[in-house]
């Protein structure tokens, strides 16, 4: 409990919250990178995970490789790519990170298309849609909420994981960890410890919220309506007197 103090009393103190290395500047610096992270695995694997979701094909390549790209040592990784190509700037880590938060955003991208049900896709397709239109104004608006479920899985890896990627002399919230580590401070290594693990709440939070701000209205709805009319149907059949004639 005195350690937990401590570190509080750490994150509290004024000394630590001005200049490039106070909190707020660290947090900035995580929020970049963690955003930068996103956006590229988004750019790469959005584009496969639609393709995949919409047409059906290649799905067991993607589930491999996505298995794959998850039992990769992230920190491993970062340190491997740091050594062969003898750069200490974001570079090594952006790629491993990058790399890390593919397999669930692709996993949300090609199940959220696959989980829409095929009634309004052939019903779009009847009244003359084209694929395009199919994929944007049909297919897409009812994956939103698994394809945000996939991005917010990925972002809560890369916060978590540019904390160790300070291993390597970059910013972020990282870097309290391994200076206080390096001096034996531990309120600080507790105190950026606490840092991340709220930070990493708040954005779980906001895709949370994301999530269930995208589900389209008429899709909640009907499927209220569907449920009350089927359990009237069902406590119907079950009160009627018995010898009654079913319809």
């Amino acid at each position: 409990m005195t350690d937990v103090l401590a570190a509080f009393g750490w994150i509290f103190d004024p000394v630590n919250w001005p200049g490039a290395s106070g909190i707020p500047a660290r947090i900035g610096e995580h929020v970049v990178y963690s955003l930068l992270t996103l956006l590229l695995a988004c750019a790469i694997a959005l584009p496969i995970g639609f393709a995949i979701g919409h047409s059906g094909r290649l799905r067991g390549l993607a589930v491999g490789l996505s298995g794959a790209l998850r039992a990769l040592p992230t920190l491993g990784l970062v340190v491997y790519l740091a050594l062969i190509t003898t750069n200490l700037s974001i570079g090594p880590p952006l790629i491993a990170l990058t790399i890390l938060a593919i397999p669930p955003i692709l996993a949300g991208a090609y199940s959220g298309l696959e989980s829409v049900d095929r009634a309004p896709i052939d019903a779009a397709r009847a009244i003359g849609m084209t694929g395009w239109q199919v994929f944007t104004k049909v297919e897409l608006p009812l994956a939103l909420p698994l394809v945000i479920g996939g991005i917010r899985s990925g972002a809560l890896q890369v916060i978590a994981t540019w904390t160790v990627a300070a291993i390597l002399p970059v910013g972020g919230l990282g870097r309290f960890l391994f200076d206080g580590i390096a001096v034996q401070n531990y309120p600080e290594i507790l105190g950026g410890s606490i840092i991340v693990i709220v930070l990493a709440l708040v954005s779980d939070g906001l895709f949370a919220l994301a999530q269930k701000l995208v589900v389209p209205r008429g899709v909640t709805a009907g499927r209220v309506r569907v449920t009350t009319e089927g359990e009237s149907r069902r406590s119907g059949r079950a009160s009627a007197p018995e010898g009654a004639p079913t319809t």
